[in-house]
Parts: C-alpha cells; sequence; structure tokens
C-alpha cells in the first residue's frame, strides 16, 4: 500500500511543463533531507544551478493540484504490481543505503526480487563493453567469481558481453546479484536476457529507476550508469571502449567518490583509461586480490565536482 508521502514524491516526479521536468535528484535530495512539504509548496531549499533552472517548472506545475497526477500514477502502479514489483523510495528504509550517499540518487526504485541491505552494501560493479572479445568475458568470469568469493554482491547493468557474463558467473555459483534496468521494471533489454532477468529476480534483485512502462532511450543507459555505479563500492571495468557505457561508468563512479579499478589490460590499450590513472581518478589493477585490497581500503573521495544531470523523460 502506498503512503501519503509517496504518493507526494511520485507526482513531483511527475511533473512536466513544455515537455521539462523538475530535476528527479533534486527531488530526491531534497526529500532525503525532511523537505517534501517544502517542495509541495513550491519552496527548494537548495542553492544549486539545478535547482534554480527547476524552480519555475515546479511553480508552473503546482498551479494545479499534485492530485492531478494520480491517474498517472495509479496505472504505473499497477503496472508494477502486475509485473510482481515493487516500490522503494528515498523516504523508505528499505532504500539502498549505498544510493543515499550520492547526490544524483533518484527519488525511487521499483525492483523485484528482494534487497538486502546488509549484504548489498558490499556490492561491486563488474562492467564493459558490449562488443566482449573472449578475453574479456573470460576475465570478467573469474573477476565475478573471485569477487563472489571474498563476499562480495555482483552488480551489473544486464547488457550484452560483460555485464551478461558477471551476472551469469554471480548465479552459477550460487552468489547474489543486482541488475540495474535501462529501462522500465516491466521490460527487458536487451530481449534475450529476460530469462537471466527472472533467474536475477529469484535470487537478488533487479532494479528499475524509471517509470514501469518506460521504454529504452537515449537517455536511460547513461542513467542506469549513475545507479550501477552509486549502489556499489566501486566499479570494476574489465573491456571497454572510447564510446563504451563503461567508460561513462567509470567517470561516474570517480565523481561518486567511488572506487574506480580498471584491469591493467584495459589500461594498456585505452586512452581514456590510462588518462583517469594518470589523473589519479582510477586504479589500475592486475588481479582480484589486487581489486579486494582496493575495496576494502578507505572509499575513494570524490574527484571532480559532480556535473548537473539530464532531466529525466518521465514519458
Amino acid at each position: 500500500m502506498i503512503t501519503e508521502a509517496q504518493m507526494r514524491l511520485l507526482a513531483l516526479c511527475s511533473i512536466r511543463v513544455d515537455g521539462k521536468s523538475v530535476d528527479w535528484s533534486l527531488i530526491a535530495r531534497c526529500a532525503l533531507r525532511g523537505h517534501l512539504d517544502s517542495l509541495c509548496e513550491g519552496i527548494i531549499p537548495e542553492e544549486t544551478p539545478s535547482a534554480r533552472k527547476s524552480l519555475p517548472i515546479l511553480r508552473h506545475g503546482l498551479r494545479s493540484p499534485l492530485s492531478d497526477h494520480t491517474s498517472r500514477i495509479d496505472d504505473e502502479l499497477r503496472l508494477a504490481e502486475k509485473s510482481g514489483a515493487r516500490l522503494t523510495t528515498v523516504l523508505d528504509d528499505e532504500y539502498p543505503e549505498n544510493l543515499r550517499h550520492v547526490q544524483d540518487l533518484p527519488p525511487f526504485l521499483f525492483f523485484r526480487g528482494n534487497l538486502n541491505d546488509e549484504a548489498d552494501r558490499n556490492s561491486v560493479a563488474v562492467v564493459g563493453t558490449r562488443d566482449a572479445s573472449d578475453i574479456g568475458l573470460a576475465r570478467a568470469k573469474r573477476v565475478a567469481r573471485e569477487l563472489g568469493e571474498a563476499g562480495f554482491i555482483i552488480s551489473s547493468g544486464l547488457a550484452r558481453g560483460i555485464d551478461t557474463a558477471a551476472h551469469e558467473t554471480a548465479l552459477h555459483f550460487g552468489r547474489r546479484t543486482l541488475a540495474v534496468l535501462g529501462t522500465g521494471i516491466t521490460q527487458c533489454y536487451p530481449k534475450e536476457n529476460a530469462g537471466l532477468l527472472e533467474e536475477i529476480a529469484q535470487s537478488g534483485a533487479v532494479l528499475s529507476q524509471f517509470w514501469p512502462s518506460r521504454s529504452p532511450g537515449r537517455d536511460t543507459f547513461p542513467r542506469r550508469n549513475h545507479v550501477t555505479s552509486g549502489i556499489s563500492l566501486g566499479s570494476v571495468v574489465i573491456e571497454a571502449s572510447r564510446t563504451s557505457g563503461a567508460k561513462m561508468q567509470a567517470r561516474v563512479a570517480a565523481e561518486q567518490g567511488r572506487h574506480v579499478l580498471l584491469l591493467r589490460s584495459l589500461v594498456d590499450t585505452q586512452d581514456w583509461a590510462l588518462k583517469m590513472v594518470e589523473s589519479g581518478r582510477a586504479t589500475a589493477v592486475d588481479s582480484s586480490t589486487q581489486i579486494i585490497e582496493h575495496l576494502r581500503g578507505p572509499v575513494a573521495p570524490r574527484r571532480e565536482p559532480l556535473t548537473e544531470q539530464l532531466h529525466l523523460d518521465v514519458e
């Protein structure tokens, strides 16, 4: 049963004015700090560029009651329920603890399976290119297996290639794994991973930061990377070109103050990876033992200012 506070939070996320929405991360931060009532009154208690952009959208949207959005939200909640998904928001205890500590956190998550915060605080993202080489897939499987043996939870984005290899390895060895979707919780992309998604939902968790009806789009997969990184202690990039989403996740992880661990083979072959290591935003690693040593060390300081986040398309 959805609470009144959850409904108000979702209603704020539903506001659209001339195709623009209030920055969802801004809503999440304010709600997490106890300012949900202020937002509902058209007040943003934050002095940031995002707040300045969002304020006129928020106030224009509040010219009509938030209750006007109830029908749309009810439809989305029915879709989620039909697919066996549940809702958690930044207002709830069940919301993943790791995500609470990043600035670009989502205001809500729909999820299938079960969230286990005690275990999931030790999640590690194993990510890489969709067009993985055979040796890249072998490396991903080995890293996922050895991290699982060391007690870490494997998180990834359910994409083809490295992500799929990481998830499948965790399941093969009876380990918990988290899949962060780049679509609504009612969909699966790529479609061939539908069976894998169901397996993960049975023994781990599948999460989405989007409305349940949301189809894949140009903005959804970059946003997925923010959550995959934020929910994890660090990101291990196995194999990725300069145009790969895994490169973006490495950058995001550095901005979030997470560990960024790049395989030595990647650093030796990709200029972007070498530059990240040389700038101190990432660490080159030669083995799972080194990965584990870094993950068990102090959390990395944020390396650079967080970039302004794109508004999420709620359509």
